[in-house]
């Protein structure tokens, strides 16, 4: 049987976060390089190893004392000193911390025993400098040797990446498989605990992203909870918080383009995999976050400016006006899509169908939240060739069509290979015609309109005519019906057929303004049924639809930013006991995780237990943090 790459799985792993730089390790502290553990910084496993052993063996671990988003905990019992005591009188701790820069481990020796012990603390180490193509395939590659250095040792990829390692007071020596040993004798008394330290100081001369350096929003947890009873919402504000600030990234001076002038910070999409820029997970994470912190939105809409479209180019997607999809180190190639020719991502890639009106419409909500007024101005030019590109690159809607044959096949959110199904589970073949993305244009068009009126620029008229007109080919095109009602296609296809699959994409239409009041109740109506709503969340795709199955990525996960981008709608077109119910099923699962809500977990029916995780799920991930907001928003007594 031909070997098959396999994703990792993440479930069952600690994340350590600062962006650019992560940390993935064992629940018991240990970095093996086994799947995605590892020290990695950008798109580059630099760490594949770091294994502790104290006199020869692994110390026993009692388990991860307390976390943070940038720090970990983790305790060790030592009994090859203890004779035939039972109590665990020997501990080793191992606190870990990230900023964006630097990993640094500290370990300490504590004792009750009688008299004082000499032991050998070691920490194995290795580096592969594996980039994401190698890792998130399942692959392996060769530890590099390194090379001493003062006080430590080091390694570099000789194109600009270097990994310095300081190990004070420790021997350093060659593993037989190349990685370095770092050992030191300590010395450890009763009541006098022994301890050493290393750290990993990281540099890289491709990267385009950096951490921020702007401050982080005033806001507290207890000012985002405030108002709810129940004490979960404080522990779930928290984690989001703490997550949301570990995410801040903005671009490295003077290796990306720059348009305007002004603080660049927005939040890389996700860990491992998406700690970068991702221009709709950056938006609609900054519109979810906008009651809370205004100035992300301002940052996030700089960069994506900066990256704006200029040119028509089919292998990255890039076309006049277009926000872009995503920005990288280098390029990610990975297998399985496009019937088995692999996807391949560029270091700029722009396939996203949906970044460009969503770029438009956070401009807008942005300055309705007091985004300064020369700031927006600033913006006016990139937000008319947004426009432009809404009129020229849509036959009647906007469509997507992976034109270079290894981009993503499907560019709305839903962007897997088999998210874009009809109700009977085929696939839906392009170009496809996303029902949320329609809804998105029309507000586009009239936010457009708006902010063009605003800075007495011309043409509003025209795009409210253009929005009036969509909304027309809108209705005529995507209703559907059922024994239960109307309910909004998933899509239309490349014959123009709609895609009668009951997803939950249509939750993203309400509050775009393109539904009358009974459209929104049915949307309303058809989110909250048993086939939709699980309990915990909303189903990408209903259970009684072919294609469903509970762990399918788009057809049948609960994703949390789904859910809360279709809590917001309900609030906005009206309905708060229908968000409550979504936000309290939100509550429920997120005590299931930790209070860290992932990037999506399994749709089975909240009645058959706690959720199950999405093995390979993202976590933390910007969005589902920003989640926050709405779900408090919908559970509070008085709105943000």
């Amino acid at each position: 049987m031909d070997s098959v790459p396999r994703q990792p799985l993440l479930h069952d792993l600690d994340v350590t976060l600062c962006a650019p730089l992560q940390c993935w390790s064992g629940r018991d502290g240990n970095i093996t390089g086994r799947g995605v553990t590892g020290v990695h910084f950008g798109d580059v496993r630099v760490l594949c190893r770091a294994r502790i052993l104290v006199d020869g063996e692994a110390p026993e671990p009692l388990g991860a004392v307390a976390a943070s988003s940038t720090a970990a905990h983790y305790a060790y019992v030592i009994r090859s000193r203890q004779g035939a005591e039972q109590d665990p009188l020997l501990r080793l701790d191992r606190r870990r911390s990230v900023d964006g820069t630097r990993w640094r481990e500290a370990f300490t020796l504590s004792s009750d025993l009688d008299g004082p012990v000499v032991v050998e603390l070691a920490l194995l180490l290795a580096a592969d400098l594996a980039g994401q193509s190698v890792v998130r395939n399942g692959a392996t590659a060769a530890l590099v040797p390194g090379a001493p250095a003062p006080g430590g040792w080091r390694w570099d990829d000789g194109a600009g990446l270097a990994v310095t390692l300081a190990a004070p007071g420790a021997r350093l020596s060659v593993t037989d498989d190349g990685g370095v040993a770092a050992r030191w004798r300590l010395t450890v008394e009763p009541g006098r605990p022994a301890g050493v330290a290393v750290s990993l100081d990281l540099a890289d001369s491709l990267a385009k992203m950096r951490a921020a350096s702007s401050p982080r929003p005033a806001v507290t947890a207890d000012s985002l909870a405030a108002g709810i009873p129940d004490r979960r919402a404080l522990r779930l504000a928290r984690r989001a918080l703490d997550d949301v600030t570990a995410f801040r990234l903005e671009p490295v001076p003077g290796r990306t383009p720059a348009q305007a002038t002004g603080p660049r910070t927005f939040l890389a999409a996700g860990a491992p995999w998406y700690l970068t820029l991702f221009g709709r997970d950056a938006l609609w994470a900054a519109r979810l976050l906008l009651p809370v912190d205004p100035s992300l939105a301002a940052g996030t809409l700089r960069v994506l400016a900066d990256y704006q479209g200029a040119a028509v180019d089919p292998l990255t997607g890039e076309q006049p006006g277009k926000i872009l999809h995503e920005v990288r180190r280098t390029a990610l190639t990975l297998p399985g899509e496009n019937s088995g020719a692999g996807l391949h991502v560029p270091e700029v890639y722009y396939g996203t169908i949906d970044a460009t009106p969503l770029w438009i419409i956070t401009l807008h909500e942005a300055f309705l939240a007091g985004m300064a007024r020369d700031e927006v101005g600033a913006l006016i030019g990139a937000c008319r060739r947004a426009l432009a590109w809404l009129r020229d690159h849509g036959d009647g809607f906007l469509k997507y069509f992976d034109a270079s044959g290894t981009g993503l096949a499907n560019q709305g959110w839903k962007d897997s290979g088999a998210a874009i199904r009809f109700r009977d589970g085929r696939r839906a073949e392009g170009p496809v015609a996303l029902v949320e993305v329609q809804a998105y244009a029309y507000q586009a068009a009239l936010a457009g309109a708006s902010l063009l009126d605003e800075f007495g620029r011309p043409g509003a008229a025209g795009w409210r005519s253009w929005a009036a007109r969509l909304a027309e080919r809108f209705h005529a095109s995507f209703w559907c019906d059922d024994a239960s009602g109307p309910y909004l296609a998933l899509a239309l296809d490349g014959d123009g057929k709609r895609v009668d699959g009951l997803a939950s994409n249509m939750g993203h239409v309400l509050g775009t303004g393109i539904l009358d009041a009974g459209q929104a109740r049915s949307v309303a109506q058809r989110l909250m049924s048993p086939a939709l709503f699980s309990g915990h969340g909303l189903r990408t795709l209903a259970s009684d639809n072919g294609g469903y199955w509970p762990l399918r990525y788009h057809c049948g996960s609960v994703w949390a930013h789904d859910t809360a981008i279709a809590i917001r709608g309900l609030l906005a077109e009206g309905y708060p006991d229908a968000a409550r119910r979504l936000a309290a099923g939100l509550l429920d699962a997120a005590e299931s995780f930790g209070y860290r809500l992932p990037e999506l977990f399994s749709g089975e029916p909240a009645d058959s237990g706690v959720p199950v995780p999405y093995p390979s799920s993202c976590r933390p991930q910007a969005w589902a943090s920003a989640a926050v907001v709405p779900v408090l928003t919908a559970l509070r007594r008085i709105q943000l």
